[in-house]
């Protein structure tokens, strides 16, 4: 079975294409599970820009196909200087814990909210290196959300804001949907697994 280490630290994230590749044949490592740590400035200006430095730290360490993944989010209605973009973690220099972006994120429904919602969108960003050292990568978008003040009983270590998103089709958390429920919203990341696939 081949290999490509993901540069993350986050298990949940690790996770996210683990099964379509492991269908392909394809095994996914996170630096956790190879005992690694990276020293990474994510200072690039875009989610591709982001994706490629960890993408690439990453395989200058191990020698092995490597994949970093950043994104961006985007919030209807927020003043621009409010705006995650980038930095959807980090605010006002300070990274937040998964209970510390929850509370910030209501916040920000309740502040700029309609009805206790806003419709939002996610832009992604991922680069892949293959064993002979060449790039590429891929970006994609998700639109069919939005963040509410009020949040889910569950939560996904790692991916906290998906206790306060909801599908707009269904009006069901991220949390709290089943695998008939991805089939009925056709968003399986499918693209995105055989773009890595394709890739290393």
């Amino acid at each position: 079975m081949k290999q490509i280490i993901f540069a993350t630290t986050n298990q949940s994230k690790s996770k996210r294409f683990s099964k379509g590749l492991k269908e392909l044949g394809i095994e996914v490592l996170s630096l956790k599970d190879i005992d690694i740590k990276l020293d990474i400035e994510e200072d690039g200006s875009t989610a591709i820009e982001n994706a490629l430095i960890k993408a690439r730290e990453c395989y200058k360490k191990t020698k092995k196909p490597s994949m970093g993944m950043d994104d961006t989010l985007y919030m209807e209605g927020v003043p621009e200087d409010r705006q995650p973009g980038l930095f959807v973690r980090r605010v006002n220099g300070k990274s937040l814990t998964d209970e510390e972006a929850l509370e910030y994120y209501t916040n920000l429904v309740k502040e700029y909210g309609v009805d206790g919602r806003i419709n939002c969108k996610w832009v992604y960003g991922l680069a892949v290196i293959n064993e002979k050292g060449e790039e590429a990568t891929y970006t994609w978008s998700k639109d069919n959300f939005y963040m509410v003040s009020s949040r889910s009983d569950k939560i996904n270590p790692g991916y906290p804001l998906n206790s306060i998103s909801k599908y707009k089709r269904l009006d069901k958390y991220f949390t709290d949907v089943t695998d008939d429920d991805i089939k009925i919203l056709n968003d399986n990341e499918d693209d995105v697994v055989d773009f890595i696939a394709s890739h290393i």
